[in-house]
């Protein structure tokens, strides 16, 4: 590695394929991207994928120097899965991480054996497709989307990692595939070898005009990317996304589990990211005022202040975390007659909500916060931002970048320098 090496992070969503490249210090040297069209049948064809991924890292091309690369870290959407015959192409296409099997047997088997706290339960698990991917004929193998990739940037099977391989049933404590998957149906010489993210897998094989013999470094899922190319990396470090609903997701330095709140735990590495997710958030807002009302009232709220109203914002009846009670009310009563006020109360009482969300995480064995990051369209809104940061009373850090590719790329970069 040299101070002109470059490191190149891969993200496989559901809309595109996002590459980065950054240089020896961490700086942001170029983006490349690839639209995907969002029809269902489209975005589960791996050819569509690869075709993506090799317009990216041309697009990618124009603004980075490719012959520098000294690493590549690939990461996907959690959950998604695919077979593939005995000479690596797929059979037939992907089922993506939302997609729910049919066959009810599938999600009552898995529950009959496996431990509360795994994420491998519910018919939408990515162990719950891949038993249902094993019954297509000639599967000789089952990979996850991020393993594909590095697999076709290769040219040669390679090693999943153990964040993408959670929800198919992977065991991150003990670090091994365990032993009461052989109560379901799942062939299990099917499944992958899982190494921890980080690992070098193999080298580029010289494809999508890439140079050949580059380390390739096991990756993770599209959200643990997500997390770190904010720029956190250490226990404590948490990040808030305020879109449609709140997310709040903390680094720490053992595992969580909650299922009872929706909450288990990445493994990064040595390290593990936990998170919850409220129903709250920016639905709830847009429950009672739009974007261009919510912008006119922000310029008359004092966030120095504090709101005497107890509010708990939700769009609906429901929340999962940090209470999880599939009834509970939303609370927005009394409304004063100043709008002002009213939007004051519903942004202080999400904010209480996300103060309360890291409180129970801590509960739960989480570390406390040492720092908050923000992503998301709530991040924009400074009046917010302060009510926000006097309740959780820690300091804010920057968003480095909120491109999950640039997450990967500091994982490769970490892993070889």
């Amino acid at each position: 590695m040299t101070g002109d090496s470059l490191f190149v992070g891969i993200d496989i969503g559901t809309s595109g394929v996002r590459a980065a490249a950054i240089g020896a210090d961490g700086t942001i040297l170029g983006l490349g991207r690839a639209v995907i069209e969002t029809d269902d049948h489209i975005r589960r064809d791996p050819a569509v994928w690869e075709q993506a991924l090799d317009t990216c890292l041309r697009d990618l091309g124009r603004t980075a120097d490719l012959s520098a690369i000294a690493g590549i870290c690939v990461d996907g959407t959690s959950g998604t899965v695919l077979a593939l015959d005995g000479n690596g192409q797929p059979i037939g296409h992907a089922l993506m991480y939302n997609d729910a099997v049919a066959d009810q047997h599938i999600p009552e088997e898995v529950a009959a054996v496996a431990p509360g706290q795994s994420a491998a339960h519910g018919a939408s698990s990515a162990l719950a497709r891949a038993i249902e991917l094993q019954r297509r004929p000639g599967v000789a193998r089952i990979v996850h989307q991020a393993d594909w990739i590095a697999e076709r940037l290769a040219g040669a099977p390679v090693p999943s990692d153990e964040s993408n391989a959670l929800k198919t049933g992977y065991d991150p404590v003990n670090r091994t595939w365990p032993d009461w998957l052989d109560g379901t149906s799942i062939r299990r010489s099917l499944l992958p070898e899982v190494v921890p993210t980080g690992t070098v897998t193999a080298r580029t094989g010289g494809t999508f005009g890439l140079p050949a013999g580059r380390p390739i470094v096991a990756g993770m899922s599209d959200g643990c990317a997500s997390f770190l190319a904010t720029g956190a990396k250490r226990p404590g470090n948490c990040v808030t996304v305020l879109g449609t609903t709140m997310t709040l997701k903390v680094l720490c330095d053992g595992p969580l589990f909650a299922p009872e709140y929706g909450i288990y735990s990445h493994r990064i590495g040595d390290l593990w990211l936990a998170g919850g997710a409220s129903n709250s958030g920016g639905a709830a807002l847009l429950a009672h005022f739009n974007l261009e009302e919510m912008a006119q009232l922000t310029a008359g709220i004092d966030p120095e202040t504090p709101s005497e109203l107890d509010y708990y914002p939700l769009p609906r009846p429901g929340e999962r975390f940090p209470i999880n009670d599939p009834k509970l009310p939303p609370r927005v009563t009394p409304r004063p007659e100043d709008n002002a006020a009213f939007f004051k109360g519903l942004l202080t009482g999400i904010a209480r909500i996300e103060k309360l969300g890291y409180q129970r995480l801590v509960e739960l064995g989480a570390p406390a916060l040492t720092s908050v990051r923000t992503v998301g369209g709530g991040a924009n809104n400074p009046v917010w931002t302060r009510i926000r940061l006097k309740l959780l009373d820690v300091p804010a850090e920057p968003v480095l970048a909120k491109e999950a590719a640039v997450g990967s790329a500091f994982t490769a970069r970490e892993a070889l320098s």
